[in-house]
């Protein structure tokens, strides 16, 4: 494969336009460009995620992770393209069905702390959200396949999950727990 990218900074957004994949411009502030760059901001953020200390697969899983939603930005960069495969959300459902099973039930909602890579997990989970309502709001306008929203979808839950888990995985060996919101409803329960 050849090189790419020859030229980064090419001055032809200079009118507030983007190229897509498909070589057509539309305005950046237009749907499409929303979604692509949320996807990115997500894929960023995962990746300073990955600067923290974290167990092995839980490393894998995320390297993993950045390299499908680079496969998401660039299905979503061409209309009618396809790049993100099945295989891509079953491996999320494996991975939050065996993280999840590990974890205590929970008892009431859990605050976004706890150990920083944990609370860089559930930043990453509100933007997959985020991500996730740009690729619906595009899907109203615009034919989308599925397999991208219900990726996103699926993050936001894993990455919640994985935040559970970072708040538990020490590097002395120790085990953390979730910092758990002190409801009204927790406090009477306990009087």
């Amino acid at each position: 494969m050849g090189k790419r990218l020859t030229q980064i900074a090419t001055r032809t957004g200079d009118d507030g336009t983007t190229g897509l994949g498909d070589n057509t411009r539309v305005s950046k502030a237009s749907a499409r460009p929303m979604a692509m760059g949320d996807v990115d901001e997500l894929n960023s953020h995962i990746g300073l995620l990955l600067c923290e200390d974290m167990p092995v697969d839980v490393r894998e899983l995320l390297v993993d992770i950045q390299h499908q939603l680079f496969n998401l930005g660039g299905e979503l960069s061409i209309p009618g393209f396809e790049l993100l495969k099945d295989d891509a959300l079953a491996q999320l459902d494996e991975a939050l069905e065996r993280h999840n099973a590990a974890l205590p039930r929970l008892q009431e909602f859990i605050l976004p702390a706890g150990t920083r890579a944990a609370a860089q997990a559930h930043i990453c989970r509100t933007v997959a959200r985020r991500a996730e309502r740009a690729v619906v709001a595009l899907g109203e306008h615009e034919a989308v396949r599925d397999a991208p929203r219900r990726y996103l979808n699926r993050l936001s839950d894993l990455m919640f999950v994985l935040s559970r888990v970072l708040n538990r995985h020490r590097p002395d060996g120790s085990v953390g727990d979730d910092v758990y919101w002190k409801s009204e409803r927790l406090k009477r329960a306990a009087e």
